[in-house]
């Protein structure tokens, strides 16, 4: 059994505190129930995150629809209609928000509110409702909004795995309420190719939805089943030309064309209306086996309440797993909340029966197991994925045999899985990182083999023509020269493809190949292994040291290159490093440091480890940013999406997420203390408090590792590197009741220490780094902090490093 730590009671207390939108402070609309949990937390400035009702790793999600194609923003003033499906911080248009529901009053009629005559007056950008902050609510498992419009109406929402549910609550005096259904519209930009509903009863609706998701991707299905708790006394159907009162349907309608039901209810015995739905990728059946098993109690739909308060539970148990002491309600509410977030996704696929739909569109069982869907590997594989090995071994390894499942059933390793599809969506060979690191962690024991043998295949070849997925579509050049080509006019079968970035793609390559050859080594497949360790060097065949930045001075790049080999420059002006060509969503500047597996070659590659320190300083404004920490709002990249005409550090994308720690690598571990602290200040118990879009969690993963004061080294290594903690004490709970506790009575949020020493279970540590098999036998890591940097003390050392670059003092 779990230990638990002398201040749990704090912990308690705090998760029993309401959240609102702008801060931690209580709401009088918010429940005893409520957690540490800001879901408002990345709903402005395109973290786009959602607000609304999820359960951890959970299928269905129900929350607003607003005008961003995300779901909601939150300076956005009207609500269009409560979404069922929501992915958490993608960047993709294209995406959730099926089956939007919206209550509202009114006539539905010839000439009414709703004239049935006309199509048009079943937009929900029409009638959507305005709404107000005051009183909105955001929880863990628990949504609460004021609608202002028809008279005003209370709508809240709870969500378990696969069941949700809504309540609806009518102003006093209204006769009747009416709840709309809207099959033909989801998400802003998302596109609804066809729908097919039909009323089963005086109180059910079932459906489907068939979407065109994710930047151009591609259509699957989403079945629905809907249940009130209230008898339904009048009801129609509308589509592309009018309403029409009374039919039952079935009824379909295809690409783009306005399609749905409304549902009217007698409110003469109580002013509230309860839906419970659940959703499946599978077919109908799924949809109410789904709502059988989560939705409905004793025949009837499981009571509002009632599944708050299991909702509300279960994400009770799994935030109190990290237990932090320390800081003040803020910085509790934003580690919390980069928690949740982080424990969204991936998202569980299969049914309540075990059938899910794979990736040759064919429906198949998972028995005992879990099987997952929506892998933003691109982004994942930097930290999210490391939390969840920590965290949740066992949804790892469920995890690690879904991809496997992906290969088997779809030909081919995925690189941005959506539902169950290959979307092909952003670049470089993120699967062979994931899938290493989850072998390194253990979650592969027992399908080594097999791992090996479709990472193997991914990283010597490329898929057939005839399939959905690419692959590593740049291997053709890069196995036979080293390096990717840089083409833009090269063939993509989707929105991206590896040789349209050639430059980054060589470097993620490299570093694929890096951990690849770390699981080779250890199964015994030593030529393979001799190989993959020469391919992680090929970061040098993009190296081009004749290259200057001509504002800093400093010389020496990555730079893409052309078929044939030749170096790429535009037309009569030759190579910028700040230039936006040949490096996905980057620069130069950024990618640079994307060689974790050897920063030896790297450091005699800028010139030597004094050059490559100053060139960090440089990167990072570091002088600027130990004088004043929110100088990284000018300093830094500032815009979400502006990836190119730069040369300081993004903190809002992923490629240089892991450039903190290059400084601990080099041997001044301190500035990784001031640059995270820095960083830290972006985010904030607000809308605005994430950096760019949380890419599924990958944002808040890297700023928990942050504040816990350990981060993943290159993957494959098993090694995380140190740093100082953030809240002076926290506790991890590991498999059998182990708990890792870490300790730093020095540190206060927002004020900078600095690790004067370390010691790990009882023992002074001198190295950087704790190795995987260290964390996972638990004991205590112990942080001795203090104002000043000690500039040649802890971590300063050659022999405390991974792989010292030269000219470190041993």
């Amino acid at each position: 059994m779990t230990t638990r730590p002398r201040f749990a009671p704090l912990l308690l207390a705090a998760l029993l505190l309401p959240a609102t939108a702008q801060c931690a402070a209580p709401a009088a609309a918010a429940g005893a129930s409520s957690m540490p949990v800001n879901t408002f937390i990345g709903t402005q400035d395109e973290g786009n995150t959602f607000p609304g009702a999820a359960a951890p790793f959970g299928k269905i999600q129900v929350s607003p629809i607003a005008d961003h194609y995300a779901g909601y923003r939150y300076s956005d003033k009207r609500i269009r209609g409560f979404g069922h499906s929501f992915l958490s911080g993608a960047g993709c248009w294209e995406q959730g928000g099926q089956l939007s529901v919206l209550p509202v009053t009114g006539h539905i009629g010839p000439g009414g509110d709703f004239d049935t005559s006309k199509a048009d007056s079943f937009d929900h950008k029409r009638y959507a409702a305005e709404y107000s902050h005051e009183g909105e609510v955001g929880q863990a498992g628990y949504y609460q909004v004021k609608l202002t419009s028809y008279g005003g109406i209370t709508a809240e929402a709870t969500a378990l795995t696969r069941a949700a549910a809504e309540r609806y609550t009518f102003a006093s005096g209204t006769a009747t309420g009416h709840v709309l259904l809207n099959l033909g519209q989801a998400n802003e930009r998302h596109s609804v190719i066809g729908s097919e509903v039909k009323v089963l009863d005086g109180r059910s609706v079932e459906g489907r939805i068939v979407t065109k998701s994710f930047c151009g991707g591609a259509k699957y299905s989403t079945w629905f089943r809907i249940v009130f708790d209230q008898p339904v006394v009048a009801h129609g159907i509308w589509d592309d030309r009018g309403g029409w009162p009374g039919v039952d349907g079935p009824s379909q309608q295809g690409e783009a064309k306005p399609h749905g039901v409304w549902l009217s209810f007698d409110l003469g015995k109580g002013t509230a209306v309860t839906a419970v739905s659940a959703i499946s990728h599978v077919d109908a059946e799924g949809a109410r086996i789904n709502l059988q098993a989560e939705g409905m109690e004793a025949g009837k739909p499981l009571a509002f309440d009632a599944m708050k308060a299991k909702a509300q539970r279960e994400w009770q148990r799994e935030l109190s797993s990290v237990r932090i002491e320390g800081g003040s309600q803020d910085d509790r509410t934003v580690f919390y909340t980069a928690l949740y977030h982080a424990l969204l996704q991936p998202m569980t696929g299969n049914d309540a029966d075990g059938r899910y739909r794979g990736y040759d569109d064919l429906v198949h069982s998972a028995k005992d197991w879990t099987y997952y869907e929506y892998f933003s590997l691109w982004d994942t594989y930097r930290a999210q994925n490391q939390l969840l090995a920590l965290l949740r071994p066992q949804r790892a390894r469920d995890i690690a045999n879904s991809v496997l499942k992906i290969r088997e059933q779809g030909g081919w390793l995925p690189r941005w899985g959506y539902a169950s599809f290959e979307t092909n969506i952003m670049t470089g060979d993120p699967v062979t990182p994931f899938l290493v690191d989850l072998w390194r962690f253990g979650a592969l024991k027992g399908r080594e083999r097999e791992a090996y043998a479709a990472l193997r295949e991914n990283a010597f070849g490329v898929p057939a023509f005839s399939i959905r997925p690419q692959g590593r579509s740049g291997n053709p050049s890069y196995l036979r020269d080293g390096f990717v080509q840089y083409d833009r006019s090269f063939i993509s079968k989707g929105m991206d493809t590896d040789p349209h970035h050639g430059a980054s793609a060589t470097l993620e390559y490299a570093l694929a190949d890096s951990a690849l050859a770390h699981m080779a080594k250890a199964l015994g497949h030593g030529k393979d292994a001799q190989l993959l360790a020469q391919r992680a060097l090929n970061w040098r065949k993009v190296w081009d040291p004749s290259v200057v930045d001509a504002p800093t001075g400093q010389r020496g790049f990555p730079r893409p290159r052309l078929p044939g080999g030749g170096w790429f420059a535009d037309v009569g002006s030759g190579f910028d490093p700040r230039g936006d060509h040949g490096f996905h969503e980057g620069t130069a500047w950024q990618y640079q440091w994307l060689v974790p597996q050897d920063v030896p070659g790297l450091a005699a590659a800028m010139g030597g480890t004094a050059q490559a320190q100053r060139r960090l300083d440089q990167f990072f404004d570091y002088d600027a940013v130990l004088a004043d920490p929110a100088a990284v709002r000018k300093s830094w990249v500032v815009g979400p999406y502006s990836y190119y005409s730069q040369f300081r550090y993004n903190p809002n994308n992923e490629p240089d997420l892991h450039a903190p720690w290059m400084y601990t690598l080099m041997g001044q571990p301190w500035k990784t203390t001031t640059v995270l602290r820095a960083a830290e200040t972006l985010f904030a118990n607000g809308p605005s408090g994430v950096t760019g879009n949380d890419d599924l969690g990958t944002m808040s993963a890297w700023y928990l590792f942050s504040a816990l004061g350990m981060y993943p080294d290159a993957p494959g290594s098993g090694r995380f590197l140190l740093h100082a903690p953030r809240f002076a004490r926290a506790e991890i709970d590991l498999p059998q009741g182990r708990v890792l506790r870490i300790e730093a009575p020095e540190a206060k949020p927002g004020e900078r220490r600095f690790v004067q020493s370390v010691n790990w279970a009882g023992r002074p540590l001198s190295r950087v780094w704790l190795d995987w098999e260290q964390l996972q036998a638990a004991g205590t890591l112990k942080y001795q902090l203090a104002p000043q940097p000690d500039t040649a003390g802890w971590g300063t050392r050659g022999r405390d490093l991974p792989r010292p670059p030269a000219g470190i003092t041993p």
